[in-house]
């Protein structure tokens, strides 16, 4: 070896040795170091400053929802009970207007309330009680709170999974103000939404959480007692592990996973069944709450559902999926119940292609707008419940059924304009100012139609505005003018009811019970009364202690005391059999009066 080649191989072997012994590398001057300690704070800064000016705009977002709520919502404080499971549930449930009780609270954990199990929203409307009594303001008040909570709870959890600020926003904002929300909220009766919407939120929070960690069996457990709790208030909610497997797929991406191994030619997703197998707990819960709803007895009085053919209720639901969107983009016409209608099942066939065609496009443009597929989905996956595969009203369809489906259509929607208007010029601007004018036209449309729910009679003549062949709304007006006094208003009412739908028991009751009641003699017609109310007990085969009771004011107004002391004593007992002591004591009052020899005159009906 050359003299030069062992000089060199001299001077590496020490540096050799150093790296191998670890030597600290040279020393940096301190102003490169100052320098870098400066860099590494004014980014820190910048961050800090970031996270705060995000912060405040997701507190000016909630302030400005708050304000949206209580500009729709805030009149209803001055709204009062409505004649349509107002009275039921609350103003005339002795167990509920008691308050908060241990019995109360039994009561409602071991009953159901117009045939539906929903323990925490009796709960609830008795704290009202306790708290407010019968002043109908707190209890809208509780609603419109419950609401709110719902809409915040969704534009958080929304950010949260996307990281999308404005367009959560965007989203919570017309859940929060929708004219097919209002029926959820202005209406009492619906806290089932409010509270199974809130429930709804809070499991969607706590999955979020799960997701975040999932070997926390405490985040688990906690998914579970928050879908349970939501069952408790609305059954509805038994799709909800659908929508959790949806959120899977977008926005979490945890339902598919790329192949395993680097290179697989094939392109192909496999399922993360671990996605798939955590939602069996759910799914048990829901099953559970299915059977038990199919199973359990059912109401034995004269509001007993009219049975509509199978095949009407399955070419109805294209129709009613494909009217929600029409209403989803213009909310006008909206009413509190709409009836079956001939003119409207003869659309099935139109409106099955048309959601056919839907289901198709957007499944074809899964992979650029996969949040257009999970918001279809959403859609139709939460209206199966209440689709009419089992009827469970009287009704076609009904706005606050759309109070949790619709969301996914918003989110879909939202997202899928966003990523269309990418290439716009002033996109920040166009889109604000479109955003701008949906929220402020939602805004009028929903306080206009809120007020509708001001009363009973407002409500129903607003149905009646809105709707064709209406005997339920006909109904129910008659009972707000009859409540009034009107007697002669409400038998008109009456009678159309009867004569839209000869098989309606609860109008021809009304009607008989009118005619034999009325404080005016000119309205009474104790024949007529009678014949009617006989027609209307045959209907429910002598099963509805109210219409024996009508059946026996009839009789008393023709003369015919002994049959009406007979037929009161079998309304007495029925009442007694079905849990009704308030009723039987009203019965037991009119018994005294028919072995008097006195017929019955009074202004409201039972």
């Amino acid at each position: 070896m050359s003299r030069k080649s062992k000089k060199k191989s001299g001077n590496q072997a020490p540096s050799e040795q150093t790296g191998a012994r670890g030597a600290e590398p040279p020393a940096i001057p301190a102003e490169i170091e100052a320098e870098k300690v400066r860099a590494v704070s004014e980014q820190s800064d910048c961050s800090s400053k970031l996270a705060k000016n995000e912060r405040w705009k997701v507190v000016g977002v909630c302030v400005v929802l708050a304000a949206l709520v209580w500009t729709v919502f805030g009149q209803t404080r001055e709204f009062g009970f409505v004649n349509y499971d107002d009275f039921s549930y609350i103003h005339q449930n002795s167990e509920v207007t008691r308050g908060l009780t241990p019995g109360g609270v039994a009561h409602a954990f071991t009953s159901r309330e117009i045939g539906l199990w929903n323990p925490l929203v009796t709960v609830s409307h008795m704290l009202d009680c306790q708290l407010y009594g019968l002043n109908a303001g707190g209890h809208h008040f509780s609603n419109v709170l419950l609401h709110l909570a719902s809409v915040l709870l969704l534009f958080l959890i929304l950010r949260q999974m996307t990281g999308a600020l404005w367009r959560s926003a965007f989203v919570a904002a017309v859940f929060a103000i929708h004219p097919l929300h209002v029926e959820s909220v202005a209406w009492i009766s619906e806290r089932k939404d409010m509270l199974s919407g809130l429930f709804f939120m809070l499991t969607l929070g706590a999955y979020l959480r799960y997701v975040e960690r999932p070997a926390s069996l405490s985040r688990y457990l906690a998914v579970i007692l928050l879908f349970a709790l939501g069952l408790m208030c609305k059954p509805m909610l038994v799709t909800l592990p659908f929508v959790l497997l949806l959120l899977d797929y977008w926005p979490l991406h945890r339902l598919f996973q790329p192949p395993p191994t680097p290179g697989n030619s094939t392109g192909g997703l496999f399922v993360n069944w671990r996605a798939v197998v955590e939602k069996i707990p759910l799914l048990a819960l829901s099953f559970a709450l299915c059977v038990a709803t199919m199973l359990a007895p059912k109401e034995t009085d004269y509001t007993a559902i009219e049975q509509i053919p199978f095949g009407v209720r399955l070419g109805e639901i294209p129709v009613s999926v494909a009217t929600y969107l029409g209403q989803m983009v213009r909310p006008a016409g909206l009413a509190v119940i709409y009836p079956h209608s001939e003119q409207t099942f003869a659309w099935w066939p139109a409106a099955l292609a048309l959601c056919g065609l839907l289901s198709v496009g957007i499944f074809l443009l899964r992979k650029n707008y996969p949040f257009l597929w999970m918001g279809w989905l959403w859609n139709l996956g939460m209206l199966v419940p209440v689709s009419g595969i089992v009827q469970i009203s009287r009704h076609a369809r009904a706005d606050h059924y759309n109070y949790l489906p619709q969301i996914g259509l918003y989110v879909g929607v939202t997202w899928a304009v966003a990523e269309w208007s990418k290439e716009w010029r002033h996109r920040r601007w166009v889109l604000g100012a479109l955003s701008t004018c949906v929220i402020l036209a939602l805004l009028v449309c929903a306080r206009i139609q809120t007020a509708c729910w001001r009363n009973s009679e407002s409500l129903w003549a607003h149905a009646l505005a809105c709707t064709k062949r209406n005997p339920l709304a006909h109904n129910n007006l008659g009972n707000a003018f009859l409540q009034k006094g009107q007697t002669e208003e409400a038998i008109v009412q009456y009678r159309e009811a009867a004569r839209i739908n000869p098989a309606y028991s609860e109008a021809m009751s009304n009607l008989a019970y009118s005619l034999a009641t009325a404080g005016d003699g000119r309205l009474r017609n104790g024949r007529e009364a009678l014949e009617v109310a006989q027609r209307a007990n045959d209907l429910t085969k002598g099963g509805a202690p109210i219409l024996l009771g009508t059946l026996a004011a009839a009789y008393a107004e023709t003369g015919r005391f002994g049959e009406a002391e007979e037929t009161a004593r079998r309304a007495i007992e029925l009442a007694k059999a079905q849990g009704n002591p308030a009723l039987a004591g009203t019965f037991q009052e009119h018994l005294k009066l028919y072995q008097a020899r006195q017929p019955l005159r009074s202004g409201p009906g039972f």
